[in-house]
């Protein structure tokens, strides 16, 4: 047994597949395939139940790659450990945000990170936060940034700041000469909704009491896909949505049609958090990043204390 046979079946239990499994790891089929029957018989057990139609993990096979998982990113921990001697930010930083974020929030950090920590290279991906926790899981990314509660005892989770919904309502609406924003007004409202999924709408019916009642009016039951066009839906006068503070410094809010409102409402907000693996080894950039998003934020959010955050980050195991 070696770490090239588990990257071997590591791959093929994500891919369920041995051919994407080969090509994933640069080898031929016949290559992969061999040297996993050969460690199927050296550990007398069967890891894959193969069928003509679907490659499935055994029960065993669940354990045993868990294992290979952690025993790579050990591994990986060794060969970042020598190159962080050398240079603690070098290599590459995996990062995951949901799709009601990035847009926002990663336009705000590239530019400060390039121009103060050159050598630091983010790989972004743009997912949905279950989604984002299984790649964590799968060691596919190495952090990822959400909105919503974890209780993993395998993740770490460190608040970064809090982010206030604003309305976002068309030109000559009813609440346009309205000073002040109730609760009561956002309950008369026909509010659009993104798509199952996203955890944006229920966050935003909860943060602001509406919790459990759903889109009202002729577009009550239309379902965005992205915060976008949800907006532009707002601007051609279908109805009002919720939104994070940042995406009211979106492109949308130019000619758009559309008009921002702050809720003075100070439990209206999302807790917007950083999550990795506790095993991660590279807690350096972790820091890092979490220090230029925090020191990056507009003033229409609340970020955490820095010394509260480095602290978080550090206490680690």
């Amino acid at each position: 047994m070696n770490l090239r046979d588990l990257k071997y079946i590591v791959a093929v239990a994500e891919s369920h597949h041995f051919g994407k499994a080969a090509e994933r790891c640069f080898v031929s089929q016949p290559t992969l395939s061999g040297q996993i029957k050969k460690l199927e018989e050296e550990l007398d057990l069967v890891i894959f139940e193969r069928t003509k139609r679907s490659v499935e993990v055994t029960p065993v096979g669940e354990v045993i790659i868990a294992h290979a998982r952690k025993l790579l990113e050990q591994a990986e921990a060794i060969e970042q450990l020598a190159q962080a001697h050398r240079d603690p930010l070098a290599g590459a930083l995996r990062v995951g945000a949901i799709p009601t974020l990035s847009p926002y929030l990663m336009p705000l950090i590239l530019v400060p990170l390039r121009k103060n920590y050159p050598q630091m290279k983010l790989v972004l991906s743009e997912e949905i936060t279950g989604t984002l926790l299984r790649r964590l899981e799968r060691h596919e990314i190495d952090v990822a940034l959400i909105a919503t509660p974890v209780e993993e005892a395998d993740l770490t989770v460190v608040p970064l700041f809090d982010e206030p919904f604003w309305l976002a309502h068309p030109r000559g609406h009813a609440l346009y000469n309205k000073d002040d924003i109730s609760r009561e007004d956002l309950g008369q409202l026909d509010l659009l909704l993104l798509a199952d999924g996203h955890c944006l709408a229920q966050q935003a019916m909860e943060a602001c009491g509406l919790s459990g009642r759903t889109g009202r009016g002729e577009m009550g039951d239309l379902r965005a896909a992205s915060l976008e066009t949800l907006l532009q839906l707002v601007g051609a006068g279908f109805g009002c949505t919720l939104v994070p503070a940042l995406a009211i410094r979106g492109s949308w809010m130019t000619d758009s049609g559309v008009i921002a409102r702050k809720l003075d409402l100070p439990d209206a907000f999302r807790r917007v958090s950083m999550v990795f693996r506790r095993s991660f080894p590279r807690k350096h950039p972790l820091e890092v990043l979490a220090e230029v998003i925090l020191r990056s934020l507009p003033n229409t959010v609340r970020p955490v204390p820095l010394v509260a955050m480095r602290e978080q980050i550090r206490a680690t195991p």
